[in-house]
C-alpha cells in the first residue's frame, strides 16, 4: 500500500488560538507531505512494499533508517491530526478515565506526567499514552519513534514536539504547548476510541 496524505479532519482555522492556521499549513501540507513523498520512495523495492503501515514502521526499526523516519511520522501524524478536534480536551470517557486511574494514578498525575514527558523529551520527538501489559503508561520518544517499537506498548495518544509543531505560535514555550494540547485540543472521544482496540 502507498501513503497517502489524508485530509484535515477540520478546517485549518478551527483549532485557534491553541494552534494557528499557519501551524496547520506548514505542518500538514508541507511536513506531512513531506513524509507521505519520501516514505513512498524509500519503500519501492524493499521487502515491505504492499505491507501495512504498522508492519512497515516495526519491520523497518533498526533496519532502514530512512523509511522508518518517513513510514514512523506518517503513522503518528494519521493519528495526531485525529487526536485533536475543535473544542478539544474537557471529560474524558469514563472507561478510558477509569484505566488512566488504575495505571497512573490520577487524571491530573496523568496530565502532569504527559507534559513532564513532552518537556523533558531532549530535541524532536513525541509524547505518548500508551497501553503496554494492559495499563495505561506515559512515555516519550526521539524523533520519529512510537511505542510500537518500544516493548510493544500500543500508542492511543500523542503529542508531537518537533519545533514546527509549535514554534509559530508558541515560541520556544513548549511547556505551554503541552499544556494547551492536553486541555484544550485532545479528542479523548479518539483517545477512547484507540484505547477500546489496544486493551482487547
Amino acid at each position: 500500500m502507498s501513503f497517502t496524505l489524508p485530509d484535515l479532519p477540520y478546517a485549518y482555522d478551527a483549532l485557534q488560538p491553541y494552534m494557528s492556521k499557519e501551524t496547520l499549513e506548514y505542518h500538514h501540507d508541507k511536513h506531512h507531505l513531506a513524509y507521505v513523498t519520501n516514505g513512498n520512495n524509500l519503500i519501492k523495492g524493499t521487502e515491505w512494499e504492499g505491507k501495512s503501515l504498522e508492519d512497515v514502521v516495526k519491520g523497518s526499526f533498526g533496519k532502514n533508517a530512512g523509511l522508518f523516519n518517513n513510514a514512523g511520522q506518517h503513522y503518528n501524524h494519521l493519528h495526531f491530526w485525529k487526536w485533536m478536534k475543535p473544542n478539544g480536551g474537557g471529560k474524558i470517557p469514563g472507561k478510558l478515565e477509569k484505566a488512566i486511574i488504575d495505571g497512573i494514578g490520577s487524571v491530573d498525575k496523568m496530565k502532569e506526567e504527559f507534559i513532564q514527558a513532552g518537556v523533558t523529551q531532549f530535541g524532536s520527538g513525541w509524547a505518548w499514552l500508551a497501553v503496554k501489559d494492559g495499563k495505561v503508561i506515559v512515555s516519550k520518544s526521539a524523533n520519529g519513534e512510537c511505542p510500537l517499537v518500544h516493548g510493544g506498548a500500543l500508542p492511543i495518544l500523542g503529542c508531537d514536539v518537533w519545533e514546527h509543531s509549535y514554534y509559530i505560535d508558541y515560541r520556544n514555550r513548549r511547556p505551554d504547548y503541552l499544556k494547551a494540547f492536553i486541555e484544550n485540543l485532545v479528542n479523548w472521544d479518539y483517545v477512547a476510541e484507540m484505547y477500546d482496540a489496544a486493551a482487547k
